[in-house]
Parts: C-alpha cells; sequence; structure tokens
C-alpha cells in the first residue's frame, strides 16, 4: 500500500512540473498550484486497482484447482473403467492414463479458446498458430487403443459405424446391395431415401455432396492429425451391355484393330469384348466408360474442382486422386501401352538381355556399333541423336518427353531402324490425324489439371489401372514428373504390388528420377484388379501378370517399400535430398504399417522428414489412420464426396470390400464396442470432439 501511494505521489509531481515546461503555457505553473492532488480520487483508484489485482489471482487460483478437479476426475474415471467388474479390455499402463486427461485438459483449454474467438459463418478457418511442441500422442503400434482410434468421433457417428459394419458382415445383404438400394428408393422416395442414406452408409463413407459441405469434415479431420486425399466419386450407373458396346467403341482405332494381325502385335493390349466391361469381379476399383472427348472435358473440370476444394481447406498438404481413363479415349493408352512393352524387347534384343536401365549400360557408341552396317542411313543417324543417355549409358531409346509436349505426333515418334536394313519401321499400330488429336488432347487435360496443383499446392496422384493400359498410364505420369516435380514432388505414380513387375517397375523408375534429377513421388497399393486380371489373361494367352498368393503380395509389397526406403536412406547418407523421394504407404495391413513403422526406425527417417506417409479410405481402418496422425506421422483418409444418389455404386463397392475383409471388420467393431461402452459408463453420451493436433 504505501509503495502504491509513493507511485501516485510521484506521478502527480511529475504531471505538475510537465504542465508547467510544456510550449505555449507560461502560466502553467500558477494553474498547477492552484490545483489540489486530490488525493481522494488517488486513494479510490488505488483500492481498485488492489482488487482487480486480487480477482486475477483469484480467476487463476481457480482455474488451476479446476484443472486440477479435471485431472484427478479422468484418472478416478479411467481406473473405474478398467474395473474387472466391468469386463472390459483395460489399459493398464498409468502412461496412457495420464496422455488421455492431458489431451482431455488440452479439449477443455480448445473449448474456451474457440468460445474466446468467432469467425463469420462458413469462412475457411486459419491455419492453427501452436507455439512450441505441437500436441503428441504416443502411438500402440498394435493399434488397439479405441481411444485413439475414436476420439475424432461423435458416439452417434460411432453407433452407425458399428451398424454399418454388421450389416457389411451379412453376405446376402452384400451380394444384392445394390438391388435393395434400388428398391428402396423406389419405396421411400427421394427425400427419404437421401435421409436414410446419410444417416448410415453416405454418413459413414463419403464425406458430402459438394465442395462446401465437406469442409467440416476436412477441418476435424485435420485438428486430429489427418489429411485428405479427394475424390468426386460419382459414376455412371450403366447395364454391362453399355459398359461393352462403349469400351469396345472407344478401344479400337477408326483404321480397325489390325494390331492383332501384326507379326509384334501383343494380344494383352487390344480389346476383348468378353472383357470390355472394366467392372467384371472388380469391387474396389472406380470405373470411367468413355463417352466422348466433352465428357472428358467434363472430368477435367471435376478434377480442378477437387483441387480448389483440398486447396482451401488443407493449408498446402492436401491431395487429388485422378484417373487418365477419365481423360481420353482408352485406345491411345492401348496403344501406347503395347508401344512400351515393344520397345522394351527391341532393347532386350539390343543389349542382349533384360532391356531395363538397372540391368545394362550400353552406350551411344554401343548402339552405332549395333547400327554399323546401316550407319550412314540419314534416318539411323537422325535416331542416333534423339537417343536419351548419359555417364552410365542409355535411358529411352525415344524422346519420351515428347509424350507430354502437345505439339508431338505418336505416329513419326515410335519408329527404330532395322539393323539390317537400316529401314524405319513403326512400334505403334495406325493413328488417324482425329485420334492424334484426341492424344493430344488428352494430354493438355493432364497438363491443366497438373498446372493448377501446382499454383494451389496441392498434389496429384495418378491412381493404377488395369495392367493394359498401365504401361502407358506409368510413362506419361513419369514424364509428369520430370516436367512438373523438379522442386518438389507435385505428381505421384501408383504401382499396385500384386503384380509380378511391381519390384522392377519401382526400381526402374527410381532409378530413371535419380539420373534425371527430378523429385519421385510414389503411392504404393495392393492392387483392385486380381480376379479381372487373371481371368483375362488366361482367356487371351498371355502370363498371368500377378503374385500367386495373398503371401507373395505382401512379400512384393515389403521388398518394394524396402528399397524404396533403401534409397532415402542412401541420400540422406550422402548428404544429398532425402525429399528427392516421396511414398505413401496406401494399406489397411497393420503388419505392413508396422514393417514401415520399424523400417523408418531402423534407417533413421522421422515423420518429421515428410518422406514417408500413411493413407486409408474414410470409414475404413480408423483405428490405424487416426493414431498414427495423432503420434505424427504423415496420415491420410482418401475423401469420397458426391450427392447421395449418384455415389451409389461407390457405397456398393465399399460394402463389397468390406465384406471381403471381414478380420478388419471383426476387430473395428470390437474396438467401435469398447469404445461405446466407455462413454455410456463415463457419461460421454453426448461427447464432441475437439483435436488439437497439427498434421505433418
Amino acid at each position: 500500500m504505501a509503495q502504491l501511494r509513493s507511485v501516485s505521489c510521484q506521478r502527480s509531481i511529475k504531471l505538475v512540473y510537465y504542465s508547467c515546461n510544456s510550449p505555449g503555457n507560461s502560466s502553467g505553473l500558477l494553474a498547477a498550484a492552484s490545483r489540489p492532488l486530490h488525493t481522494d480520487a488517488l486513494r479510490n483508484r488505488q483500492q481498485h486497482l488492489i482488487q482487480q489485482q486480487q480477482q486475477q489471482q483469484q480467476q487463476q487460483s481457480n482455474h488451476h484447482h479446476h484443472q486440477q478437479r479435471l485431472l484427478q476426475r479422468h484418472l478416478q474415471q479411467q481406473l473405474f473403467w478398467q474395473s474387472p467388474l466391468l469386463g472390459a479390455r483395460c489399459l493398464n499402463s498409468a502412461e496412457q492414463q495420464r496422455q488421455h486427461a492431458q489431451a482431455a485438459l488440452a479439449e477443455s483449454k480448445d473449448e474456451k479458446s474457440t468460445a474466446a474467438g468467432c469467425r463469420p459463418k462458413g469462412a475457411a478457418r486459419a491455419p492453427p498458430n501452436f507455439e512450441g511442441t505441437p500436441q503428441r500422442d504416443p502411438l500402440d503400434v498394435s493399434f488397439n487403443d479405441p481411444i485413439a482410434a475414436f476420439k475424432s468421433k461423435t458416439t452417434w457417428e460411432l453407433v452407425r459405424a458399428y451398424m454399418v459394419y454388421m450389416i457389411c458382415s451379412s453376405e446376402k445383404l452384400v451380394e444384392h446391395n445394390m438391388k435393395l438400394l434400388k428398391v428402396a428408393r423406389t419405396v421411400l422416395g427421394s427425400k427419404l431415401f437421401v435421409l436414410l442414406m446419410k444417416s448410415s452408409f453416405y454418413g459413414h463413407f463419403v464425406a458430402g455432396e459438394n465442395r462446401h459441405t465437406i469442409v467440416p469434415t476436412l477441418e476435424r479431420l485435420r485438428s486430429f492429425g489427418v489429411k485428405p486425399i479427394l475424390d468426386y466419386s460419382v459414376e455412371e450407373d450403366i447395364t454391362q451391355e453399355e459398359a461393352e458396346k462403349r469400351e469396345v467403341e472407344s478401344s479400337v482405332s477408326s483404321a480397325g484393330d489390325d494390331g492383332n494381325k501384326d507379326a509384334g502385335a501383343l494380344p494383352q493390349y487390344h480389346v476383348d469384348k468378353s472383357f470390355a466391361d472394366r467392372r467384371y469381379k472388380v469391387s474396389s476399383a472406380r470405373t470411367y466408360f468413355y463417352l466422348n472427348e466433352a465428357t472428358c472435358e467434363r472430368n477435367m473440370e471435376i478434377f480442378i474442382k477437387c483441387l480448389e476444394a483440398v486447396s482451401g481447406a488443407t493449408f498446402g498438404t492436401g491431395i487429388t486422386a485422378i484417373k487418365l481413363t477419365a481423360l481420353g479415349r482408352p485406345q491411345l493408352l492401348l496403344q501406347l501401352s503395347e508401344v512400351i512393352m515393344r520397345t522394351r524387347k527391341y532393347m532386350e534384343a539390343l543389349v542382349g538381355g533384360q532391356g531395363n536401365v538397372l540391368t545394362h549400360h550400353k552406350t551411344i557408341k554401343d548402339l552405332e556399333q549395333y547400327y554399323a552396317g546401316v550407319h550412314d542411313n540419314k534416318d539411323v543417324q537422325q535416331f542416333l541423336q534423339n537417343v536419351t543417355s548419359d555417364k552410365e549409358g542409355i535411358l529411352h531409346l525415344f524422346p519420351w518427353s515428347g509424350i507430354v509436349d502437345e505439339d508431338s505426333q505418336l505416329s513419326e515418334t515410335f519408329r527404330v531402324p532395322d539393323p539390317t536394313t537400316g529401314q524405319m519401321r513403326r512400334l505403334i499400330s495406325q493413328i488417324s490425324p482425329k485420334e492424334e488429336e484426341m492424344f493430344r488432347n488428352m494430354i493438355r487435360r493432364l497438363n491443366t489439371i497438373v498446372k493448377t496443383a501446382a499454383e494451389l499446392d496441392v498434389r496429384i496422384m495418378i491412381d493404377a489401372e488395369q495392367t493394359y493400359f498401365q504401361p502407358a498410364i506409368s510413362r506419361i505420369t513419369l514424364e509428369m514428373m520430370r516436367k512438373y516435380n523438379k522442386n518438389k514432388a507435385i505428381v505421384f505414380n501408383t504401382y499396385q504390388c500384386y503384380l509380378r513387375e511391381a519390384f522392377r517397375e519401382v526400381s526402374n523408375d527410381l532409378e530413371q528420377a535419380k539420373r534425371q534429377n527430378f523429385y519421385f513421388g510414389a503411392k504404393l497399393v495392393r492392387g483392385a484388379y486380381m480376379e479381372q486380371e487373371r481371368a483375362r489373361a488366361q482367356a487371351l494367352g498371355y502370363a498371368d501378370p500377378v503374385n500367386p498368393s495373398y503371401e507373395a503380395t505382401t512379400d512384393m509389397y515389403h521388398k518394394t517399400l524396402a528399397e524404396c526406403l533403401r534409397r532415402i536412406k542412401v541420400m540422406k547418407d550422402s548428404g544429398d535430398d532425402a525429399g528427392k523421394i516421396g511414398i505413401m504407404v496406401a494399406s489397411h495391413n497393420e503388419d505392413t504399417v508396422r514393417f514401415a513403422i520399424e523400417n523408418m526406425k531402423s534407417i533413421g527417417v522421422s515423420p518429421e522428414d515428410k518422406v514417408i506417409c500413411f493413407g486409408q479410405l474414410l470409414g475404413m481402418c480408423d483405428y490405424i489412420t487416426f493414431p498414427l496422425g495423432q503420434a505424427g506421422y504423415s496420415a491420410y483418409k482418401y475423401i469420397p464426396y458426391g450427392p447421395v444418389e449418384e455415389v451409389l455404386p461407390y457405397l456398393s463397392r465399399r460394402a463389397q470390400e468390406n465384406k471381403g475383409v471381414l478380420k478388419k471388420i471383426k476387430k473395428e467393431k470390437r474396438l467401435l464396442a469398447s469404445e461405446i461402452r466407455r462413454r455410456i459408463f463415463r457419461g460421454q453420451i453426448f461427447y464432441t470432439p475437439k483435436g488439437n493436433y497439427v498434421p505433418i
């Protein structure tokens, strides 16, 4: 009190001094001397300051006691829930109890901070500005913690998920799901049917109807450390006859399908009516059927809208998935795929063995010697000038960059000299000028999408498709990487590890990225077309491209992932930028996820290096995705969206896929039931998810 009085007196004296000496105030001293110091007012001010200080101290004390009580209550509830009388599976670790209690306190703080500041309705949330270390949870690599798995869900969402998985466990319901959905739509009418879907399958597997309604879902995912891969999942519900008709018409050149009659024809890369409906024996992959160029333009616009949506809600961490069969005529991909496989055979004859960049080191001089008898031929000389090579040897016989150049002609690009006569022969079947224009349009659409992605700081994942399209898709994607992945990975390719050639394909592409100095991005999946691929290979008489067993596929996946990690380690050890290789482990298999985590630790790759990320589908394997995101790993959810009645084919596939993974459903159902019971006994039925995590 005495100190406050002293300070007040000093302030009064200074006031008198400054008023006396202020410019233009010659009578200041007299005026100041004639004014009393108002000691009563000063005393009241002092008492008011003291009261304010006491109130602040009391509020801090109350807040501290509130936190202590909340911590104590959560610990007591945790112990109560772990009582053997409840028969629940318990988490006995004291460290886990402490972590869950701290998470609850963080939620309490987040509620206060949210209440303190508001934002306009519908406005995008700004990136959280966290000071210090962001919230991180310990990772249970057994993925058996229901709290970590479902803290991002309301209790109603848990109940809905449990109901959906119960239905997916019934083979009869799943087998006839599309018929049942159509009957329900007829009986209930449009409005009631939409309401039913939103409260069941659609609400569980789909984020929303358009780019605006999905924003709350994306924001909630982000608040729990999970990022999105966006996909507009509207599909045409066409009959088998219509699908076959479209595919056959769009897979044959206007010059006719004479490719099968050529001496070097590869039957795998020609349409067959028996397998023209590419949905045959495929339960998980989305399928596009070519109708016309206008449809492809519309698909391009949809993909661009996906990019804009993910950019606006993810602050540069989002991804959009696209399929090349949505952007152009499939016949062109078939012809380009056949060219690539013919080129490999030509290269194998040239080098006397495997014709890929890892297994030979033939130089331009070796090639000149191979053509020694016809070296004076102008066409041969021009061909040799266009060969792509470096100090380690020949990379490509053709300037593949031409396929992403909108001014190049396919029919003029893929020609090789006969080593005996020097005559140039085409490796691609006849392409009409109209079809050349269609190919250039497809490449233009893809270039437009990737340019937009680069401008919006969003990444593109080009999905894998059937093996008869895949050589062309991979080659185009790799050239897009070389063109756009100069400073960071914008374009990612997808590799299906159930294929026998998966390891070799990834290794070759990694080598090309290294030698041509661009960032390499890959999504590793098991694959979606196994039954169809096997049946087609047997029917058309070519080698089965699929691994013989599930175990062989797992081995291929792990071998391929290990090679990617090995190369990352080599780059780190040499001081190079390890970020030049980016891998997404897109798997619902726990063992594969654990394999990736263990190998990351063994070679010294941390989540913060941002070279390995994990991805699962929305509505599936939440017990893997969310613990990873909350522990600081780069975790993604594949987010479909679209109008309810137009995504029914997608929902049908999800039901079919869940039927095939009953073991995973069994575990997810057990964890869901455990978390629902826990919330009921804790009185958290109306639990509101509030995350405080920052995706890396």
